[in-house]
């Protein structure tokens, strides 16, 4: 495997033009025909499962769980249809990858929800002041209705089955939106979902960017929407004309911090896997690396080193993912030119016997780094989505901070090293809507952790009782005994009640 520097002349590519989905939610309403079509036929859909809802208010540990259950034996059933799709989709992916990010993951959020459904659906007891006794008091977890569900492309079915565990557990019904860009598998999901589920309970809609427009502004009780900041944006923006609460996972730019003391050889190994996963196209994979000035050769090595071990071909290895379509590999390609254009210098590793830059439309583009990326180059503006890692030297700690922290706050943040005091100054003076020490992406796969983002990264958390209490109303009861102290402050008002309000003001 071979370093190569290389680069698209900076004409090659045409500015790119907003996304189709862009254009349609960019205004209040899609186009006439798409109106006229999609919207009462999902508006109608919406209907049927508000008066199935509204039938059976507050389901049962009985219906849940058995919901729970189908929805496990469903993907159980599917999973090597779904994971052949979904490499279609893609042009290639491994069915190992899918396997591992998300047949198991969701699988194992199912099984979670199963054994911890009763006691996240039990009333909790709370503490009330002296001041109200002897009442009582308690919450009391309820559905809120029928949940909408727009997932993403790079993990279409993690991406819309996950959030579902919580939307059933907590007694709603749903509606999903897979992604467009993976036609394939939705339609598999859209059969399969019919098979286990009766479409007032859980409903699959299917087509393009406007089918997806068109469902994001209808009157949910709560909408997930997994994507882009720009058109989380816009989702925020159509949800908030019918006020309906929602939960947003758009990603962003997430740091892996490297320290002095951090060990290289296994922080490369780490951070390539982390990287290279999907070929990059995670919202929580490490964007981009901040690096010892003094420590860059030696860690350029180890990455290097980590990449022939983990993956000795590119273009014919089955283990390596392709990038999802031609626009964002269009796009990806881009970052790069523009970075070396303004100085940077790019690092591809591939085989000595592959070219690097493939033919044939296999859109297979090899792992690449930025040594010395500036925040002008496009690459530090724009959440990378794909195999390429910048790196960028520091000379001090609190000059790494500083950097992080001039951004937006990221869905993800990584640290790597061994001095304890180091990573405890990190934790404490950066905010992220996650943190991995020493690893890359765990933090997001055990479902007693929360999963979400703050700020323009996310909006809300999901995974476990997380998603449980995030798709349920939490509702306030409080019981009054016979004797009630609040009737001593009755009107008519005299000496007593004056007497009784300096004690409250004094000791409640």
């Amino acid at each position: 495997m071979q370093a190569i520097s290389t680069a698209l002349p900076p004409d090659h590519l045409p500015p790119l033009p907003l996304t189709t989905w862009e254009r349609a939610t960019m205004s209040a309403h899609p186009t006439a025909t798409s109106e006229n079509l999609l919207r009462p036929e999902l508006r109608s859909i919406l209907d049927r499962q508000r008066a199935a809802f509204v039938a059976d208010i507050n389901p049962g540990w009985r219906t849940r769980n058995d919901r729970l259950a189908r929805l496990d034996r469903l993907i159980e059933r599917h999973a090597d249809h779904f994971s052949a799709c979904i490499s279609k989709d893609y042009g290639r992916r491994s069915e190992v990858v899918t396997a591992l990010t998300e047949i198991v993951t969701t699988r194992a959020a199912t099984r979670h929800a199963r054994r911890h459904l009763r006691q996240w659906m039990r009333p909790r007891r709370v503490g009330v002041g002296w001041a109200f006794r002897p009442g009582q008091a308690k919450i009391v977890t309820q559905p809120v209705g029928v949940v909408g569900i727009v997932g993403a492309w790079n993990f279409p079915l993690q991406l819309v089955l996950s959030p579902l565990v919580g939307a059933l557990a907590a007694g709603n019904r749903a509606m999903l939106k897979p992604s467009e860009i993976t036609p394939r598998f939705a339609e598999a999901l859209k059969v399969a979902v019919a098979d286990f589920f009766s479409e007032d309970e859980v409903a699959v809609v299917t087509g393009g960017t406007e089918a997806g427009a068109i469902f994001a502004s209808l009157p949910f009780d709560h909408l997930i929407f997994t994507g882009s900041i720009a058109v989380g944006r816009l989702v925020a923006q159509a949800a908030a004309r019918n006020l309906t609460p929602v939960t947003l996972e758009p990603g962003g730019k997430s740091p892996a911090l490297v320290d002095v003391s951090a060990n290289l050889a296994v922080t490369a190994r780490r951070l390539v896997f982390g990287k290279l996963l999907n070929a990059g196209q995670i919202c929580i994979s490490p964007d981009y690396a901040l690096v010892p000035r003094t420590l860059v050769p030696a860690f350029l090595d180890a990455v290097h080193t980590s990449v022939a071990k983990q993956y000795p071909s590119m273009i014919r290895n089955p283990d390596y993912t392709s990038i999802v379509n031609d626009r964002h590999f269009e796009r990806i390609k881009r970052l790069i030119v523009d970075a070396e254009t303004k100085g940077a210098r790019i690092i591809q590793w591939v085989p000595a016997d592959e070219c690097p830059c493939p033919e044939g439309g296999t859109r297979i583009l090899p792992p690449t780094v930025i040594v010395n990326a500036t925040s002008e180059m496009a690459v530090m503006q724009e959440e990378i989505f794909g195999p390429v890692l910048p790196v960028i030297p520091y000379d001090t700690r609190e000059e790494a901070i500083a950097s992080i922290n001039k951004r937006d706050r990221p869905l993800a943040l990584y640290w790597f090293g061994t001095d304890d005091g180091a990573r405890d100054e990190i934790l404490a003076r950066t905010i992220s809507g996650g943190v991995t020490i020493n690893d890359t992406i765990m933090h997001s796969a055990p479902d007693t952790l929360p999963f979400g983002g703050i700020g323009p990264s996310g909006i809300g958390h999901y995974h476990g009782k997380y998603g449980f209490r995030a798709l349920s109303k939490e509702k306030p009861v409080f019981m009054q005994s016979r004797f009630s102290t609040g009737s001593m402050l009755y009107p008519p008002y005299g000496p007593f009640a004056r007497r009784f309000l300096s004690v409250l003001s004094r000791f409640a």
